[in-house]
């Protein structure tokens, strides 16, 4: 009688659990759980961050994307033509003009220039606000302290170029987060870019026979890139910096033009002030921009821009600040300044005594403006300049990939090629996605049965990963498994001895795509939109005899996920750091389970889900196959070209742009990631997240790669006349060929 108690009581614990696993409670919402757990973990890894930071000027170059050589100039050049002169005003003692220098090629800096009559008694590079122009910082002050001052433009918040002029449709997101959106995913940065403008000035200031003191100063905006130029060029001599200097643990919740990868890695403000040490650095808790991002947009324009906001921080979060900068650099000569501290304060404070005493000796008012009118065509160009500067990138960065990848492929045999790929495999990880350590927690598996078909029994299940962080989905298994494998667990038999069993078959991971959950690769419910999309894949296949598992990727909740995005990028991370960091979980735990052959486990992604498709099984080499579906693309090109309007740029999806991916690895370098081992890409003709020539020439480079290591039978492309979808027809056969199942 004992054998069949047992059996009975497997049989009533199948019902309700898989073996091996405990019972799974119920949640109305697995998917909002999991991204407030990453939310937490986060905010944690931010606040940890503090202690390890190891600030360089390297890593802040690094970080802001100062890549670009600069063109060396001799002369600021003047602006004019018949309706407005170069020069704006004069005085006895200075004369002001519209000037602009190069920077790179095609790209200028542009401003007021105030040039003493005299030998100047220092050199200022004075930086206003993103919200204010340079005219509006001329005042009484800077044309009677005998200064030599550039009042540089910066790329305003306003929003009216933000646009291709050829759509004629506006946008609201402002003219610093369009330059954003087309320079990270290429691997510069808005914040770069000006910093270099000012380091142009740098480079003409010192280049002048009479050197004198020079010294950066900003506000606002302004304020940020004077500390980033100061931090990183040693040949400034001091820095006033007001209405910036903050905890910077926040960031993630500023305009998405601040969001620095790697920022909180290795440099908060504190750290930023620690490189401009032992040199004389003033900070105002004084002039901080007020700023809300709003998410809708005026009528007729288009509702694309990232939340975000500028506020003020408490004097006390201020001065705190400033106390962790001078304990990272004990050298420091930081003078905290108020509302109620003067000029002199600052000026002697800054200047040496004898160039402090000659500034102050000559002024006679200040805080009188002088109502000069800004250029109104200024802007425009200067937009326009940098978007034709990052566009051109596109072709530049291309090259430098095939160089720095492609070129250095090992081609001879499948074995050296996997030897040096493992090495680029590492860098994509480690550089470009973000890796977090591996999953440390227990595994505690658990799960419920959800229901059945007449084939299929689908159970819900839930892998611990880290603190605060699990693994979800829906596991779908053929009915002609359950008995002999659960029975035989049940019974006490060691799950090794079940290697050749018959009831071991390969598995399919199916990964849904944005906004998705497990059930909607499911569904057969041809009212609902997910099955129009998806065809039920995950139970199809099933279907067919493989075991199926539909993770939850957690791109779901918009802003509550892209905010994820927004928090893991200034600690050098990405959502797929930790998505890939689950997916470690879920292969470690399907590997161990009796119905399953763990050395034949696929993945098939859709949409966000075939984004997955490379970037999972580009890192995560016990995945033995992967099938890109409605995704692959020329993605550095969808991510940063403004010729189409399907472009990311052009959408509301702000979280999409992965920081230097375009210097590194596009889809094709993912996919010389994940061979030699078989790649497919499916692709509907009429799927609207790119356009067959695109795709067509990505996967080209993928046909090349595996036709020159003698494996091209191991890769496919299959074309189909229809949507964004699943179409299961080519794939279908590509798994059953390739986890070498003729017929599940």
């Amino acid at each position: 009688m004992r054998p069949l108690i047992i059996l009975l009581a497997a049989t009533s614990l199948h019902a309700q659990v898989l073996p091996g696993t405990q019972p799974l409670a119920p949640n109305p919402d697995f998917s909002a759980t999991m991204v407030a757990g990453i939310d937490r973990m986060a905010l944690r890894l931010i606040d940890q961050s503090k202690s390890s930071r190891r600030p360089t000027r390297e890593k802040l170059k690094a970080a802001l994307g100062i890549v670009d050589e600069r063109v060396f100039f001799t002369d600021l050049e003047l602006i004019s033509n018949t309706s407005a002169p170069a020069l704006l005003m004069e005085t006895p003692i200075s004369r002001v003009f519209r000037v602009r220098w190069p920077v790179f090629e095609g790209v200028h800096g542009e401003g007021i220039y105030i040039q003493p009559k005299d030998r100047p008694v220092a050199r200022v590079i004075y930086l206003p606000d993103a919200s204010g122009t340079p005219e509006k910082l001329v005042d009484e002050f800077l044309l009677t302290t005998g200064v030599e001052v550039v009042i540089p433009t910066l790329i305003s918040r306003d929003s009216e170029f933000s646009t291709n002029d050829k759509y004629g449709v506006k946008t609201n997101c402002s003219h610093r987060e369009w330059i954003y959106r087309q320079s990270y995913e290429l691997g510069r940065h808005l914040i770069g870019y000006e910093v270099q403008k000012a380091l142009a000035l740098v480079d003409w200031f010192k280049a002048q026979p009479a050197q004198v003191p020079l010294l950066i100063a900003g506000v606002g905006e302004g304020g940020m890139l004077a500390l980033h130029a100061a931090a990183i060029d040693e040949r400034i001599d001091c820095v006033y910096s007001a209405g910036y200097f903050a905890p910077r643990d926040g960031v993630w919740e500023e305009p998405i033009e601040r969001n620095v990868f790697g920022l909180l890695r290795d440099l908060g403000d504190a750290e930023v002030t620690s490189l401009i040490a032992p040199r004389p650095l003033a900070l105002q808790h004084l002039f901080y921009p007020k700023l809300f991002v709003s998410m809708e947009a005026p009528k007729g324009a288009r509702a694309i821009a990232a939340p975000g906001k500028l506020s003020e921080p408490s004097f006390s979060e201020f001065a705190a600040e400033i106390d962790r900068a001078k304990q990272l650099a004990p050298s420091s000569r930081i003078l905290t300044c108020t509302q109620e501290t003067n000029n002199e304060q600052i000026i002697r404070h800054l200047l040496p005594e004898n160039a402090a005493d000659s500034a102050l000796r000559t002024v006679k008012v200040t805080g009188t403006t002088f109502g000069l009118k800004p250029d109104l065509t200024r802007q425009k160009r200067l937009v326009r300049e940098l978007e034709t500067f990052t566009q051109r990138l596109l072709f530049s960065t291309e090259i430098e990939r095939n160089n720095e990848f492609w070129k250095k492929l090992p081609l001879k045999s499948v074995e050296e090629f996997e030897k040096h790929t493992a090495g680029e495999r590492d860098r994509f990880w480690n550089e470009v996605i973000g890796r977090l350590p591996d999953p440390n927690l227990p595994m505690n598996a658990k799960s419920r049965f959800v229901r059945e078909t007449d084939k299929v029994r689908i159970y819900e299940v839930t892998l611990d990963v880290w603190d605060d962080v699990f693994a979800w989905g829906w596991l779908c298994l053929p009915k002609e498994l359950d008995g002999r494998s659960v029975r035989q667990n049940a019974d006490g038999v060691d799950s090794r001895t079940l290697a050749s069993a018959p009831t071991r078959r390969p598995v399919i991971v199916c990964q849904h795509g944005l906004e998705g959950i497990p059930e909607d690769t499911i569904t057969t419910d041809a009212s609902q939109r997910a099955f129009g999309a998806y065809q039920a894949f995950t139970l199809r296949l099933a279907e067919q005899g493989f075991v199926t598992f539909a993770p939850h990727n957690p791109y779901r909740g918009m802003h509550a996920f892209r905010a994820l995005q927004r928090k893991l990028n200034p600690l050098g991370l990405t959502l797929y750091s930790v998505i890939n960091g689950q997916h470690q979980r879920i292969l470690e735990w399907l590997k161990a389970q009796p119905f399953t052959m763990p050395d034949k486990i696929a993945f098939y992604g859709l949409s966000y889900g075939g984004k997955s498709a490379m970037r999972t099984p580009a890192v995560l080499t016990d995945y033995c196959l992967s099938i890109c579906s409605g995704d692959f693309n020329e993605w550095v090109r969808k991510c940063v070209s403004n010729d189409l309007p399907m472009s990311y740029i052009h959408t509301h999806e702000y979280e999409i742009w992965e920081w230097n991916m375009g210097r590194t690895f596009n889809y094709a370098e993912m996919a010389a990631l994940i061979a030699p081992r078989p790649f497919m890409v499916e692709r509907g003709h009429n799927d609207g997240v790119g356009i067959d020539e695109w795709v067509n020439y990505e996967f080209a480079k993928v046909r090349r790669l595996y036709n020159k290591l003698l494996i091209g039978d191991r890769t496919t492309i299959e074309h189909f006349d229809g949507p964004h979808m699943i179409h299961g027809v080519g794939t279908y056969e590509f798994l059953k060929e390739k986890l070498g199942v003729s017929k599940p």
